[in-house]
């Protein structure tokens, strides 16, 4: 709910959100130790209709779109952000990786 307080304060704070669908950081580890992944899958969840009811500015960025698009998507909802002193989340969904496959999360 910290993007409730950046909205009363006026503050342009930008939030970007890398959704897998999963608590990936968990499910590295869990998965391979017992073979299960209850409660680490999840769903392509709008945190940006979420954050958008606590009156930021919200922008959800997905595959369908070619890198010129979301730049320019970017580009105008961060200068909005900035101009406007409101905050900003962006939803990006990604696809699932073994990147710091090994790693150890504390």
């Amino acid at each position: 709910m910290e993007f409730d307080t950046f909205v009363r304060h006026k503050l342009p704070v930008v939030g970007i959100i890398g959704n897998d669908a999963c608590w990936t950081q968990i499910a590295r580890e869990q998965v391979p130790h017992f073979k299960s992944a209850v409660a680490c899958d999840l769903d392509y969840t709008h945190y940006e209709e979420a954050a958008k009811a606590l009156g930021t500015q919200s922008l959800f960025l997905d595959s369908d779109m070619d890198v010129k698009q979301v730049r320019e998507a970017l580009a105008q909802v961060m200068a909005r952000s900035r101009a406007e002193k409101q905050s900003l989340v962006v939803n990006v969904l990604i696809g699932k990786t073994n990147f710091r496959e090994g790693s150890i999360s504390v």
